[in-house]
C-alpha cells in the first residue's frame, strides 16, 4: 500500500453525524460555522442555530397583493433555491425582525436584481405582519456559501444586540 498522511473529509452532515473520525486529519465542513436553510432543511440544524443573515429594509407595501418589497433581490440573497425540493419551500429565504426572531410562514417569495417580495407561504392561514417602509427585516439564507459570496464583508454581532462588535472582510481567491 501506500502511505495516506492526509485523510480529508468535506461535508457539513458529516461532521455532526460521524460517531468516529479516528484517521481523519482534515474536516473542513463548508457552512458548518453558519449553516443555512437547506442544512436545517436536511436535519442537521434548527432555524434558531442560523448564524448568518442578510439586513434589509422595506422600501414599499402593497397591502392589496399580501406584499411587502424590501432591498435585497438576488443580488444580495443569491438566485439558490435548494429548498424548493425539501418537505418546506422556504422560497429565496426566510424572513425574521431584526433581532432575528422569525415571521412565520413570511419567506421572501420573489425576488429581481435589486429587490425582494416578502409574502405569506403558500398554504399558510397566517397573515403578513404590519411592516411598515423603513422597518428592517433579515433574512436566513437558503444557502450561506452563495449569499455570503455576494458580499464584501460582513458586520458581527452577538445575539439580539443591534451593535456591531466586528467587521469580517471577505477573503476572494482560490
Amino acid at each position: 500500500g501506500h502511505a495516506c498522511p492526509i485523510v480529508s473529509l468535506g461535508s457539513t452532515p458529516t461532521a455532526h453525524f460521524a460517531e468516529n473520525l479516528d484517521g481523519v486529519t482534515e474536516l473542513r465542513a463548508g457552512v458548518y460555522m453558519f449553516f443555512d436553510l437547506v442544512q436545517h432543511g436536511v436535519g442537521v440544524c434548527a432555524v434558531d442555530d442560523l448564524a448568518i443573515s442578510v439586513l434589509a429594509t422595506v422600501v414599499g407595501v402593497k397591502p392589496e397583493k399580501g406584499w411587502v418589497l424590501v432591498d435585497a433581490g438576488w443580488m444580495a440573497l443569491s438566485r439558490d433555491r435548494g429548498t424548493a425540493s425539501q418537505r418546506v419551500d422556504q422560497g429565496y429565504g426566510l424572513v425574521c425582525d431584526e433581532a432575528g426572531r422569525v415571521l412565520e410562514d413570511v419567506i421572501v417569495s420573489q425576488a429581481s436584481q435589486e429587490h425582494g417580495i416578502l409574502a405569506i407561504r403558500s398554504g399558510s392561514a397566517k397573515n403578513m405582519p404590519d411592516l411598515q417602509v423603513g422597518a428592517r427585516v433579515r433574512i436566513l439564507p437558503n444557502h450561506a456559501c452563495a449569499m455570503a459570496g455576494q458580499h464584501d464583508f460582513y458586520s458581527v454581532v452577538n445575539g439580539g444586540s443591534p451593535e456591531i462588535d466586528a467587521r469580517w472582510e471577505r477573503i476572494r481567491g482560490w
